[in-house]
């Protein structure tokens, strides 16, 4: 891949997307271009199509969406789906109309029916029912893994899906309101050793299994699926390798250095048992992750201790 190609990277200024950026950047890739969301709004599909034929990229990487927990998506559905409709249509539509020839889309293992067989491969799409807390999203990303395979299918063009498994790392998000089980955990872990609490609470019975990706991870996932034509549609990207979140619990506190305990509120939800991902279709091209699970968390609550001012506040 020549590194002169321009390259947008929609999403450029969250978690992935800067990862994305930072990898691409390491590589001697240097024209990239991103735009906040204050400088373009791609719900609104007139916009989108004029930043495409005006900039004319070669590549388009759509790390842009609507993300959160559980709690946000039980209390915002329609913005779930919604939103992420438009953004994924918008771009997908206005790249294809430009002449874009290559576009990497990227989504969630929550695409996969709640009771699906483990670990999840990707053949299981569609076959059952999704998890109920996390549908409106995941139907959106169905919904483009459908338009990249159609517009392969039809037109040839090289459009790719990556299914990353939970995502953690620098630049997460730790608002308790909106955040993911892993950042919210160190978040809470961290400000009850401040204020010395005794206990902390957390959702569930802790029984479920999750498997994490390092976010750096993720960014070597996608550059490797610019610099290679996949011959398939749709790839799931993880490690291979899940625990409880109960496990999960306990090396967070460890690593945070919260001396107290973990009382497990057993009347809010637990969501989907298990979520393991096949990841033995990009591991035969030649992908693995690289950073191991308890770097990772170090990694990540070394850049929240150094970011914490910046953070926004949320009382717990």
């Amino acid at each position: 891949m020549n590194t002169d190609i321009k390259i947008y990277i929609a999403g450029h200024k969250g978690m992935v997307g800067s990862a994305i950026w930072r990898s691409l950047e390491a590589k001697g890739y240097q024209n990239l271009i991103g735009r906040s969301s204050a400088e373009l709004d791609l719900r609104n599909y007139q916009d989108v199509v004029t930043f495409l034929n005006s900039e004319k990229p070669d590549v388009v990487i759509d790390a842009a969406a609507r993300v959160g927990g559980i709690l946000a998506n039980n209390n915002y559905p329609y913005q779930f789906i919604m939103e992420n409709l438009q953004i994924q249509n918008n771009l997908m539509d206005s790249a294809l109309k430009s002449g874009i020839e290559k576009f990497i889309f990227l989504g969630s293992s929550c695409i996969y029916p709640k009771l699906a067989l483990q670990p999840l491969k990707e053949e299981y799409l569609l076959t059952d029912t999704l998890e109920p807390t996390n549908e409106w999203y995941a139907i959106a990303k169905i919904a483009g893994i459908k338009v990249c395979e159609a517009i392969r299918k039809q037109f040839s063009k090289d459009y790719v899906s990556l299914m990353p498994t939970n995502l953690y790392g620098t630049h997460d998000n730790f608002d308790l309101n909106t955040s993911h089980v892993l950042p919210a955990m160190i978040r809470k872990f961290h400000e009850a050793k401040l204020n010395n609490h005794q206990s902390v609470t957390l959702w569930g019975t802790g029984t479920p299994m999750r498997e994490f990706l390092f976010v750096d991870d993720m960014a070597e996932a996608v550059v490797f699926a610019l610099e290679n034509r996949l011959p398939d549609s749709l790839y799931n990207v993880g490690t291979g390798v899940d625990l409880t979140i109960k496990d999960l619990a306990e090396i967070i506190q460890k690593i945070v250095g919260y001396k107290g305990d973990i009382i497990w509120d057993t009347t809010k939800p637990d969501g989907t048992p298990r979520k393991l991902m096949d990841v033995s279709k990009m591991h035969a091209l030649g992908w693995q992750h690289q950073v191991k699970f308890e770097e990772g968390i170090k990694k990540t609550y070394d850049w929240f201790l150094e970011n914490i001012d910046n953070i926004k506040k949320v009382t717990i």
